[in-house]
């Protein structure tokens, strides 16, 4: 399809995750690589920018010692309270918190315009509040 990568033959595939530039990568996707270290991994380099967003993934195994998936992965793709993410946009790009609120009627943004909006809690204590389509979520 269109837009669509990871089919070319290169030798090596490289995925940069946020710790790349001006944006440090964040504590929890360090500690997640680190705790795999050693481990037998596959990486599907694949990238789609158009509807159906795809991203690369690296893939490990789940063993006895990790254990299995559990009750989020229920909830995997759905943007609710207790959800980790990371703003996509200006002028907070590039930081990660916790949704707290997701309220339900459109806010008026300093733009003038109205959009739905969720509230983020940060690790330094802030709450933030950005438009729902300013987020990715960042799977577990």
């Amino acid at each position: 399809g269109v837009a669509i990568t990871g089919s070319e033959q290169v030798g090596l595939t490289l995925i940069v995750t946020e710790g790349f530039g001006n944006i440090r990568m964040a504590e929890r996707t360090w500690q997640l690589l680190r705790s795999r270290a050693g481990c037998e991994a596959s990486v599907n380099g694949a990238t789609q920018i158009r509807a159906g967003v795809m991203r690369p993934e690296i893939l490990v195994p789940l063993d006895a010692a990790t254990g299995s998936q559990g009750p989020e992965a229920a909830a995997a793709g759905q943007l609710e309270v207790g959800r980790m993410v990371r703003i996509i946009r200006a002028p907070y790009f590039g930081l990660i918190g916790q949704v707290s609120a997701l309220p339900q009627q459109p806010q008026v943004l300093p733009s003038g315009s109205r959009a739905r909006v969720l509230e983020v809690s940060l690790g330094d204590g802030r709450t933030l509040t950005v438009p729902r389509a300013n987020v990715e979520l960042i799977e577990e």
